[in-house]
Order: structure tokens, then sequence, then C-alpha cells
């Protein structure tokens, strides 16, 4: 279990999000309310549990399970057994705690305004931040154990040896245990340094205000995420028009900038201080050591992106030219390069997508059909619910899939990116026990951008339309954009300022926006013009508040991803049998193993920058063909 006792407080799923935040302001799809939307298109809660009643039967067992892990407390060094009485029970209180905690946590997804759900959660919430000052013996208590015993009590107790992994892990991060009274110390503050996120949540969904525009058609529009999302990507809309939806929705960010500012001020704070509490050098260091990541791979990572970003400027530049624009600005990246508007119902998309997984193998694509009929997917947007799109799963159960879906094209690539989380996480609960189910962050975009990709060839090879090959293009050139250089450029920003305050310089507004720009600019040039607003995406960035050192890890699996796909997709017969054969077992490895370990079991080695290199010359080569099409097109 990577997860600890200590840390369900924080959440209980390393949840994935989509790259890109898309909403639906379609009106085919623009649901008034959540009572409106079809039953087959909202989540199935009752898969978890039938009743509040079943709820509350789980919420009050998972107390007489931490009884059971406090009865053990003074006897794991005596024996096996007892060790092993120790790890059943913690597995028995965290199975119910993932069910009770997503419970509530999905509802509330989908309902943020509901203020019964939100007590709820707060009641799951301060029962796991109870659990840290009760279990702070249980890591000290463990490492006294020498770790030839253990290796012994390993091999004669068969049933001690599913937790071996996460057993043995613990001697390599010895020197970051706290004794029992500083981590029941630390554990008090668990709560509280929780806050500032929950602050970012409520300013940024909960409570925030959303300002109306009038378009040039003399339409007047509230301008949400969605609704900007599909006003920068319509044809049918002016240069005019994109600019008052992007002043709309960025002017509401930026009267926040000093709330915002001290709240990510917050949350590195927070992370700065568990980090020496637990010995670490860095709150990078603190992030990477869990799983093993050598720290060169973030570093050379950023490297070698920054001094790579030629082949972007050259798209945005192209773009300029063939929008005829004489200033190209930020918002002008999502409109279309050819008139194409095409819509894509969201059950012809779920055909398109599970035609597409096909070269994965025929039980691969009924175990998505599966997914997609059977309440896993809550597919549109409706009053008070989150933005964004995830999978996250609960074991024993299924995955909950959250969607926004707009029928457009770039949604249809979210559907199948999202996909592959659900069927990663599918793959995994089927073949792994629950202590090594969950799999690392570090891998779990590789499934998702693999489906991506198998989206792009099968639409490539069955359109017969020339702009839908340029919209397809353009669709995967945004796709290695928005994935490796964007959330590269997010991971630079994170270190940078990180670094800020482990050094002990301030961090204001100012500061936070000036550190945006100057990076902005290192990686995409001076093809966009500037506007007030250009240097504040860190105030609306959710990964930044929720989870901190993540998006690194888009940019290291689309590499990995992009490996594995020309493995399974190229070269011989038994070679590509082989390929995927070692991508299926890297799908239900969950985190049996370290995931660097587990991509080179795989066929990938991130420690080289071969795998960096190739995304970046794969761009260079879509944008020339690009350029092609388009001239085509012309002709």
């Amino acid at each position: 279990m990577k997860m600890n006792l200590k840390q369900m407080g924080k959440g209980l799923l390393a949840v994935a999000f989509a790259t890109t935040i898309c909403l639906q302001a379609n009106a085919q799809v623009n649901y008034k309310t959540r009572e409106e939307i079809p039953e087959k298109y909202k989540w199935n809660f009752s898969d978890i549990y039938e009743s509040w009643d079943d709820w509350e039967v789980d919420f009050k067992a998972i107390s007489g399970d931490m009884e059971k892990i406090i009865s053990c407390k003074g006897t794991l060094g005596e024996s096996s057994d007892n060790l092993l009485k120790l790890m059943t029970a913690q597995e028995s209180l965290m199975k119910k705690a993932y069910k009770v905690y997503q419970f509530v946590s999905f509802q509330s997804t989908v309902d943020t305004r509901n203020m019964e759900l939100q007590a709820k959660l707060q009641r799951v919430g301060l029962l796991f931040a109870s659990f840290g000052p009760t279990t702070a013996w249980i890591s000290p208590e463990m490492i006294a154990i020498p770790e030839a015993t253990m290796k012994q009590w390993l091999a004669e107790n068969k049933d001690l040896k599913i937790y071996e992994f996460e057993l043995m892990d613990m001697y390599r991060l010895q020197k970051h245990v706290l004794s029992e009274e500083l981590g029941k110390m630390v554990s008090y503050y668990s709560q509280v340094s929780g806050t500032a996120g929950s602050v970012f949540s409520a300013l940024s969904t909960t409570d925030i205000e959303f300002q109306e525009i009038e378009l040039s058609d003399s339409s007047k529009v509230t301008v949400t995420p969605g609704v900007y999302s599909q006003i920068t990507s319509s044809s049918t809309l002016t240069q005019e028009d994109r600019r008052k939806a992007y002043e709309a929705i960025y002017d509401v960010y930026y009267k926040n900038k000093n709330t915002y500012a001290a709240i990510y001020n917050g949350i590195i704070q927070a992370e700065w201080a568990n980090a020496r509490a637990k010995n670490y050098e860095t709150c990078l260091d603190a992030s990477l050591e869990g799983n093993n990541i050598p720290k060169d791979v973030y570093l050379n990572l950023i490297k070698t992106v920054k001094e790579n970003t030629a082949p972007v400027q050259k798209y945005y530049k192209l773009r300029k030219k063939v929008l005829g624009l004489e200033k190209y600005y930020g918002f002008d990246g999502s409109i279309s390069l050819v008139d194409f508007d095409k819509k894509f119902p969201y059950d012809e998309a779920v055909k398109i997508v599970t035609e597409s997984v096909l070269p994965l193998g025929k039980d691969y694509q009924s175990k998505l059909k599966t997914a997609t009929a059977s309440g896993w997917l809550d597919v549109y947007e409706n009053p008070g619910k989150r933005s964004g799109a995830f999978s996250a799963g609960v074991y024993g159960v299924h995955p909950y899939m959250l969607l926004n879906y707009d029928e457009t094209l770039e949604y249809v690539f979210t559907l199948a990116h999202e996909l592959g989380h659900t069927m990663h996480t599918t793959l995994s609960n089927e073949t792994q026990p629950f202590t090594t189910s969950n799999y690392t962050i570090f891998v779990a975009e590789v499934a998702s951008t693999f489906n991506e990709r198998l989206l792009l060839d099968y639409m490539m090879k069955t359109t017969k339309d020339p702009k839908e090959r340029i919209a397809l293009l353009t669709q995967s050139i945004e796709g290695i954009i928005g994935t490796f250089f964007a959330q590269t450029m997010f991971a630079d920003y994170e270190y940078q300022v990180h670094t800020m305050v482990e050094q002990g310089q301030p961090v204001n507004a100012e500061i936070l926006t000036n550190t945006w720009g100057e990076i902005a600019d290192q990686y995409y040039g001076d093809v966009s013009e500037k506007t007030q607003y250009s240097n504040y995406p860190w105030t609306r960035i959710p990964h930044f508040y929720n989870s901190p050192y993540y998006v690194y890890q888009y940019a290291t699996c689309f590499a990995s991803s992009a490996k594995l796909y020309k493995d399974v997709t190229e070269g011989s017969k038994t070679e590509k049998q082989d390929a995927l054969k070692r991508y299926t077992t890297l799908l239900q490895s969950g985190g049996n193993d370290f995931p660097m370990e587990q991509l080179k079991k795989a066929g990938v080695d991130l420690s080289k920058p071969e795998a960096m290199l190739a995304v970046i010359n794969q761009l260079d080569k879509l944008v020339d063909q690009l350029a092609i099409e388009i001239d085509k097109i012309k002709m």
C-alpha cells in the first residue's frame, strides 16, 4: 500500500486529470439542471453503496479496524504473525476508506454546491486526520525490525508475501521515517496543511462568479471555462469575440491574484515544512524519492525541452500566417486552421474510440465497451459540477470517470485519454492484490496518451476529408505541445517557485507573474502579443494547487507512450506481439515495482535523452506535414 493511513486526509486516489480544462457549452448538450441529463450519461453511485445507511455501516466499521491496528502496538517485532495481523487490519481499513471517501467525493464533484455533501466530506476528512496521531508508532516500530529478520519472515510466511514490495522498500526510506513523537506532531498538522488547497477549490469553483459578455451576433453569454473554450475554438466568431471572452475569463482570476498568490505560497510552505520534517533537502526530493525517481530525470527533462522549443514556435508562426492575423494572441490558439466545426455526438465518439483501440486486442476492447455502458462515466456539464476530466478507481468496484463532453474533436481525444486511465485501473485492479493495485503517477499518463495516438491513427486512416486531416494533424500537434511542452514548462515553473520558497525568498503575485512571463518567453518566443493577463495562467492551473510536482509526469509519460506505441505498431508480427505483451503487463502491474523499473521492463529507459528528443523531432515533422497539407488545400 503505497498510501499509508497518515496520507488519507489528502485524498485517497492518484486522480489523473485531463491536460486541459474543457467544458461543454453547446446548446445541444447544455443541460440547465442535472436532473435533465439521462441516467445513462451519469455515474451510478449504487455500485459503491446502495444507500447512505450502507455507507454509514462502513464508516463506523473503519473505527473497528483502527482498534485492531492499535492492538498491534508493541508486538510487531515479536513474530511474522503479529506483523501480518497489522497489515491485514490496515488493508481492511483502507479498502473501506476508499469506498467511504469516494462515495461522498464523487457526489460532491458533480454537485459542489451541496453543503450536506460538503459536511459529509469534512466528516470523512476529520476521521482520516485523526488516524495520524493514533498510528504514528507504526513506521518507527516496523523499521526497528532488522532487515534480515524481515527477509526471513517473508520467506517463511506465505500470507505476508503480498506485502513484500512495501515492506522491503521502507528500509530504503529509513532515514525519512519519523520517531513516534515527531510523527504524531506532524500528523496534527495534516488537516491544516490541506486548508490552502480547499480554499483554492472553493474560490475557483464554488464561490466563483463568471462575467457576461455580448458577442458580435448580439447574443449574451456568461463566460464559464466551457463557454470560453467554445468561443475561442469557433471559426464563426471574430477575434474581437475571442478577446472579450479571454478578458472576461481571466479578469475573474486577475482580480483575485493576491489571494491566489497567498494560497499558492501556503501550499508550498506546507510542502516545505513537511519535507524538512522528514529530512529531505528539497520538496522535489520529497516528491520523487517515494517512487525512487532519479532527480536527474526531472531536471534533464526541463533542460532538454527548454533547449528545443523551436518546433513549438514554428507551429505558432505557421498558425499566424494561415489565419492571416495581423496580430496573434494566445486566445487565437484554439481557432481551427480550416473551416472544420464538425460535431461528434457522444455516442458516435464512443464508437470511434472503441474501434480505435482494437490494436490492443479484443479483450481490451470488450472491457472498454463495458466501461462506457455501465454507469462508470459522468458525461455532461451541469451547474455546480467541477471542471475538467478525470478517472479515479475504487478497488473492488470499478473506476469512475468524469467528463464535461462538448462534442468537439478535442473532447473526442479527451474521451480516449481518460478511457486509457480507466482501462489501466481496470487491468491493474483485476490483476493485482489491493496492496500493489495502485499504480504511481509516474506511469499514469502512459495508457492515456497511448490511446490518443491510437485514435489519431484510426481517424487519419478512416477520413476522406482533407480538412479533417488538417484538423487531426493540428489536434496531434496541440496534444504534443499541451502534454509534453506545456507540462514541462509548468514543471519548470513549479521548480523555480519551490526553490524560491526553500531559499527563503518572498513569493507574491508580482513575483509569480514575472516568473511565469520569463519562462513563457523562453518556451514560446515572441510570436504571441502580450496582454494585461498574459502572465496570469498560474492563478487557474489546478495541478499547482491540488497536486504539486505532478505535471512533469505528463511529459515523461508522453515520451514513454510514444516509444511503446512505436514498438507495438512497427516491426515484424512477432516483435509487435512481444511489445503488446510487455505493454499489457505494464498496465497489469499496478504498483508492484518502482515505475522506472516497470517502464524498463516494458522497453523504455527515461534516464537517456533519446525518448525526449524523439518527441521533439516528431513534433517538428508533424508541423512540416501540416504545412504541406495546408498548401494542398490552397491549391
